[in-house]
């Protein structure tokens, strides 16, 4: 009976050792194509991690920065004109943002580009007039002012009430460069 009752447990021990062991884990495997969406997509919402921080030192804008173009090299090699447009925008911002008024005109100059090459209306038209009107402000340009007014008349036609108000929000934040 004794020799049972330590079989038993022999067996309880090792199958309880067996049974917590993790199982080895299979890498998983993606397309190229599929790589460069995901990378496109998390490169993009990392990019708004940076701009959400408070504050940045120059380090950590060279990265937000990096991850902005990354994201818009992805989506170049396969993405639709939107996500173009869309990683244009973002660029184009996070040089307005830093105050680099060359590249900041010259991305958003390209995000309206495709945005009227491409007919886009509605959230996408408002924000490339918003970021294009932030640009000539940034640069010294007067027009910036007719940007910002198609950029408002825009917002107010979004169909969806949320991404309106959201717009409409933002257009209202700066950086305007004290033009505003």
């Amino acid at each position: 009976m004794k020799k049972i009752l330590v079989l038993c447990f022999i067996f309880l021990c090792t199958y309880t050792l067996l049974a917590d062991e993790p199982a080895e884990e299979q890498p998983q495997k993606f397309t190229l194509e599929q790589a460069h969406e995901i990378f496109a997509i998390d490169f993009f919402n990392k990019t708004w991690d940076f701009l959400d921080m408070p504050e940045r030192v120059y380090e950590e804008n060279e990265v937000m920065l990096n991850l902005a173009h990354a994201s818009l090299l992805h989506w170049s090699i396969v993405g639709a004109p939107i996500n173009m447009q869309r990683g244009e925008w973002m660029v184009a911002h996070v040089y307005t943002i830093l105050g680099r008024k060359e590249p900041a005109l010259h991305h958003a100059q390209n995000c309206l580009n495709i945005t009227e090459k491409f007919g886009f209306d509605d959230f996408d038209l408002a924000f490339a007039y918003e970021e294009y009107a932030r640009a000539l402000a940034l640069n010294d340009d007067d027009r910036w002012e007719e940007y910002y007014d198609l950029a408002k008349g825009a917002g107010e036609l979004i169909q969806d009430q949320g991404d309106r108000d959201y717009f409409l929000q933002v257009l209202d934040e700066g950086p305007w460069f004290e033009k505003r």
